[in-house]
């Protein structure tokens, strides 16, 4: 009876105890064969072709308000309120918040939603004839 009472207690306990120990050297063997495997170079290159703050500044500002092909920011996915200041991307009239349209275009000079790309030639100082 005594020794039946005692397996009870103590078998339960060794079984929970090996299955911890497999556990934590299966852990620590995935985490050296990871670290070995792993390439030093990232999945997605990082690219430096986002616009400059100058080139967003020559950007057209506008409000929620004179949106034309909808208010909702495909960057936030939040509501551009009216009186909120907006972005328009130029060639395709798709718009954001002005925030998040600049955080984005810093990054990727594209539009969020067709993947419109800005003509360089919008940020060419045009020279204006005096006469």
């Amino acid at each position: 009876m005594l020794l039946s009472i005692v397996l009870a207690l103590f078998l339960p306990c060794a079984g929970m105890t090996a299955i911890f120990i497999v556990y934590i050297c299966l852990l620590c063997y995935a985490a050296r064969h990871h670290h070995h495997h792993q390439p030093d170079v990232p999945v997605k290159p990082a690219t430096e072709n986002g616009l400059s703050s100058a080139e967003l500044e020559k950007l057209p500002a506008t409000t929620g308000k004179d949106l034309v092909l909808g208010t909702e920011c495909a960057v936030c996915l939040d509501d551009v309120e009216p009186e909120q200041l907006a972005r328009m991307f130029p060639g395709c009239n798709h718009g954001f918040h002005l925030q998040c349209a600049d955080t984005w275009l810093a990054k990727n000079p594209v539009c969020p939603v067709c993947r419109n790309k800005l003509d360089p030639g919008f940020f060419v100082e045009h020279e204006t004839n005096p006469c």
